[in-house]
């Protein structure tokens, strides 16, 4: 099929890029390579897949509605999965506009294009954090997620309601997923796992937030992947739900499915562990709670394993040490790293 990606120089559409092109699918990429955080390694991920003759990119912001209109129309994709966002609870406090922009606008616009090409489906990416203050665990979807605690969460919840207004408007066939704390290689440096290692290595501290009592519903890329390529085919049907725990709309076709391991870790647990991957130890101090933030996440991952037969399930303990292998390998010749990754996608 030809599948537009938005975001396939980020962590998770390039891991999934990835996983389509060995599929046999043909993949047109959209990326703006913002620099939230290192370009380079967005230019190494995208330089990877452009090593395979069915993937092509254009570097735009999602913004920009003209030069989406014109890659759109040059891709005729059958499928859109839009990943592209402006992610990060903490960063949304010193950048809303950067939101507002990218995840509402940019959205728009993505939709826009789905529309315009009668998609078979198209697939946004949430995420766990629309829960918010939710108290209620595990989080299944359908529970209300009406308190999101970061302006992140709110825009995503936001990017829900518009995909759902366009699916009920225009018919589009609409799943979108939440994403419970993905990691593993080619990670973003941002999150907890890149950052901690980086200063790990380094020997500087780590800020622990809430004095370290947090907990997190992490999830190994791989499995994402594999959820998000077994969702694909399944586009919703308006009136069809699975069973009663279905998040299927009365009026729309569309739903929401968390992709999460529906196992959360102690953050100091997840700590230890890699503490042991890296053999060596890491320099803590605790801080307060920070704003926006949530103290635990947990997915019920009943819904996906009802619709895919499939739900997560590599544990921290063998997805951290994948992550360190890579991150190792990466520190010490990304240009090697990269090569091997082009040279295994034409396997």
């Amino acid at each position: 099929m030809r599948i537009l990606v938005t975001g396939t120089a980020g962590f998770i559409g390039f891991n999934l890029a990835r996983r389509l092109l060995r599929e046999g699918h043909q993949v047109f990429g959209v990326d703006g390579l913002t620099p939230y955080y290192d370009v380079d390694l967005k230019r190494r991920r995208h330089r990877v897949l452009e090593s395979h003759p069915n993937f092509r990119a254009e570097i735009l912001r999602l913004e920009d509605a003209e030069a989406l209109r014109r890659a759109a129309d040059a891709a005729k994709p059958e499928i859109i999965v839009h990943l592209a966002a402006q992610a990060g609870v903490r960063h949304s406090l010193e950048a809303p506009r950067e939101y507002v922009d990218a995840n509402l606008t940019g959205t728009f616009n993505v939709m826009e294009a789905a529309h315009a090409h009668g998609v078979r489906h198209f697939l946004f990416a949430s995420t766990s954090s629309v829960y918010g203050a939710n108290l209620q665990a595990p989080f299944r979807e359908t529970d209300a997620a009406d308190h999101p605690l970061s302006l992140y969460a709110a825009t995503k919840k936001a990017g829900e309601a518009m995909t759902h207004a366009y699916a009920h408007v225009w018919g589009i066939p609409t799943t979108a997923f939440r994403f419970f704390t993905v990691y593993g290689p080619w990670g973003r440096p941002d999150m907890a796992l890149f950052s901690f290692a980086e200063a790990i290595l380094a020997g500087r501290q780590i800020e622990l937030f809430n004095a370290g009592q947090m907990e997190r519903d992490f999830t190994y890329v791989d499995d994402l992947v594999e959820a998000v390529i077994r969702l694909l085919p399944l586009a919703p049907e308006t009136g069809r739900p699975v069973g009663a725990a279905d998040s299927l709309s009365p009026a729309a076709p569309w739903r929401a499915v968390n992709i999460g391991r529906g196992a959360p870790v102690p953050l100091m647990e997840f700590l230890a562990i890699l503490e042991k991957a890296l053999g060596r130890r890491a320099q803590t101090v605790f801080a307060p709670m920070q704003a926006g933030d949530m103290a635990s996440t947990f997915a019920s991952a009943d819904l996906l394993e009802d619709l895919t037969g499939f739900r997560p399930s590599t544990s921290a303990s063998l997805g951290v040490p994948a992550f360190c292998e890579w991150l190792l390998a990466y520190r010490a010749d990304p240009e090697e790293v990269c090569a091997r990754a082009a040279a295994g996608l034409q396997a």
